[in-house]
């Protein structure tokens, strides 16, 4: 087999290889695109959908391919088309899973553990003018909705009086490094936000702290300052607040 022979039959994998690793990056920076201000939530995950798709499309074309008698033939070419395999289903794997519990979870972005009475937000109130979804709570309607999916969250109560409770939860916040944004022991108010990794979304999250009994009780609310669905993540970071106020 000629030099040129080999650059012919290697050509097509190389070509199918360097496409699963252009489609990565651009999901890569679908996320980071819009944390870093080129583009709006909306566009990046256009980007991630698109691309994702377009991953899932190579990964067949390189499956198909590995079973060619002409790349049985040449060992170069088998391994650069299990390559785009392996990149294009790692690439594949996260926004899969991200429509797959976005498909399980109801599509609302406010949770709290006191849907009758919802911890309120004062500070943050001015960092939020720019906000696409509002700080009031939707109502029965939204608290149905998280009954049904996440049954377990509700307040926490602890024996210990409300200024050791406030304390232990301010701990807990900075543990998590959540930003806090005000701390007022007095009123039992402890108000933060948390920004995600990928994408940069902020959401906002009010701690109250309340005198119960002989002890305390901590209530929580987690909000997103855009979408429509926050793919579970406030119910998540209100559960493991909780546990990490625990565990302590």
């Amino acid at each position: 087999m000629t030099t040129e022979q080999r650059r012919k039959d290697i050509f097509f994998p190389l070509l199918c290889c360097s496409f699963a690793v252009i489609l990565a990056l651009a999901s890569l920076l679908a996320g980071f695109g819009n944390r870093w201000g080129w583009w709006g939530f909306r566009t990046g995950l256009t980007i991630l959908r698109w691309a994702a798709s377009a991953e899932v499309a190579t990964a067949t074309l390189a499956v198909v391919c590995c079973f060619l008698p002409a790349t049985r033939k040449s060992g170069k070419a088998l391994s650069l088309f299990l390559i785009a395999l392996v990149i294009s289903l790692a690439a594949a794997s996260v926004p899969v899973r991200m429509w797959v519990i976005f498909r399980s979870v109801p599509k609302i972005h406010d949770i709290t553990t006191d849907t009758d009475n919802p911890p309120r937000f004062y500070a943050l109130l001015k960092l939020r003018k720019d906000a696409l979804n509002p700080v009031t709570y939707g109502g029965q309607e939204i608290a149905e909705q998280q009954y049904k999916a996440y049954p377990d969250l509700a307040p926490l109560v602890l024996d210990l009086p409300p200024d050791k409770a406030f304390e232990r939860s301010l701990s807990a916040a900075k543990k998590l490094s959540w930003t806090i944004i005000s701390a007022d022991k007095g009123k039992g108010l402890i108000e933060a936000t948390d920004t995600t990794f990928w994408f940069g979304f902020t959401d906002d999250i009010v701690i109250r702290i309340s005198q119960k009994g002989k002890g305390s009780r901590i209530d929580l609310r987690s909000l997103s300052r855009v979408g429509k669905s926050d793919v579970g993540t406030n119910a998540k970071r209100i559960s493991t607040f909780l546990k990490t106020i625990e565990k302590r």
